[in-house]
């Protein structure tokens, strides 16, 4: 194939004076001819890595910099340092990072062809168009970012706003100068937006990712706004794996979706997991290769069904709770808890009980009103077994995701299990 530069300055040609990047931060404007120009005015700093960084319209000139000198592209997080590690030759033109339970830099490198293939795979399903422009305000280092509007901004011509900012109002004026927008954003953006209402009456099309999509949220939105957010499911692995294009709101919490354009899914009978085929699963991990990913498959840790073509997701292998002989997933109790009106945001996890494999059962909850764990364990039991009740609660004052949108079980766990320990020391 071409390679991503060459695409790029096709797709540069195509749209030549039409705005391309708009970054309201620094209160500047590109056409693709000026991104172009811009893009060969000026060099990254030599090695065989770039890493483009930040929020800005910097980020995208340090890719296309990177594309044209034959650079790996490695994007990174304000402030996060360098990997340490021996960078792969071609035909790997890009890494993502992600994090090791060992806690060893682990990346994951892609060939242009993989990236490109996400970029055609997400456009072709979503129906990204240039005249609904993206309005970025959510990590352009992190996959989701990238895939969803940078590689759509250089290889298939769709223009990138970048907001100043996340914040509800930021947001509102961000809008405000478009005729149409296409929103990606996570949930707990997506729930201070609608808090605070501060959605834009111009959003055409709402994306969700990065965490599940809880239902209450989702139905909420839609009957405030009209706005139908679509759940989208994807892995740094291989970027996006299902979405929900449907134009009502979803009835099951579970349904990702249907598998987006060109990508096959199935679930392994051995472990019940999701598998993933198609030519956007990236090349390997690296430094070391691991068995679940390679040769245009990506064998995921998700526990999942497939009915009618779509894909319902049950929960993490890892994560299921052992209760004296009886084991549930944690997303179970979770969805029963975000039914509460109280509650905004739930995690449920397993606590070992003394050092045996038996656990019990630990809910961390935030809510938007006052509400005691008495109240939620009435509210459970009449919708779930005594057995799947929480036996214990905890209620921290700040949302429980971090800046991506995701909700870290394995950091709740140990927390957890450290205040369980010095209790009973």
């Amino acid at each position: 194939m071409t390679t991503l530069y060459e695409r790029w300055r096709q797709v540069a040609r195509e749209n030549t004076g039409a705005l391309a990047l708009q970054d309201l931060a620094a209160g500047r404007a590109w056409s693709f001819r000026d991104l172009a120009a811009a893009a060969e005015a000026a060099a990254n700093e030599p090695g065989p890595v770039a890493f483009p960084q930040g929020t800005g319209a910097g980020f995208i000139f340090t890719v296309l910099r990177a594309w044209r000198a034959g650079q790996i592209v490695c994007p990174l997080e304000p402030g996060q340092p360098r990997p340490n590690v021996a960078w792969p030759a071609a035909p790997i033109v890009h890494l993502k990072t992600t994090s090791a339970t060992t806690g060893r830099p682990r990346l994951i490198a892609f060939t242009a062809e993989q990236l490109a293939a996400d970029a055609a795979n997400l456009v072709a399903t979503m129906g990204l168009r240039p005249d609904w422009p993206n309005l970025g305000v959510i990590s352009l280092a992190h996959s989701y970012g990238f895939s969803n509007l940078v590689t759509p901004l250089l290889l298939h011509g769709i223009p990138l706003v970048l907001g100043a900012s996340a914040l509800p109002e930021a947001v509102r004026l961000a809008a405000r100068g478009q005729a149409a927008l296409t929103l990606p954003a996570v949930p707990a953006l997506w729930r201070a937006w609608h808090e605070a209402d501060a959605i834009p009456a111009n959003v055409r099309l709402a994306i969700s990712a990065g965490a599940p999509l809880p239902l209450a949220l989702e139905h909420a939105v839609f009957d405030a706004t009209g706005v139908k957010i679509h759940n989208f499911y994807g892995a740094s692995e291989c970027g996006g794996i299902a979405y929900d294009a449907s134009r009502q709101p979803r009835a099951d919490a579970t349904l990702a979706g249907v598998p987006v354009a060109n990508v096959a899914v199935g679930v392994a009978a051995e472990t019940g997991c999701l598998e993933v085929r198609g030519a956007n699963a990236a090349h390997s991990y690296w430094p070391e290769a691991e068995t679940v990913l390679g040769d245009g498959v990506y064998r995921t840790n998700d526990l999942a069904a497939i009915h009618d073509g779509q894909v319902c997701l049950l929960g993490r292998a890892g994560d299921v709770i052992n209760v004296a002989g009886r084991k549930v997933a944690p997303e179970t109790v979770e969805r029963a808890l975000m039914e509460h009106p109280a509650v905004s945001e739930a995690l449920v996890v397993g606590v070992p009980v003394e050092a045996g494999r038996v656990e019990t059962i630990a809910a961390v909850v935030v809510s938007r009103q006052p509400v005691d764990e008495r109240a939620l364990r009435l509210f459970l039991l009449a919708r779930l077994p005594a057995w799947q009740v929480p036996r214990r609660w905890h209620f921290p004052s700040s949302p429980l995701a971090n800046g991506h949108g995701k909700i870290s079980r394995a950091e709740w766990r140990r927390v957890l299990v450290s205040q369980a320990a010095a209790l009973r020391s």
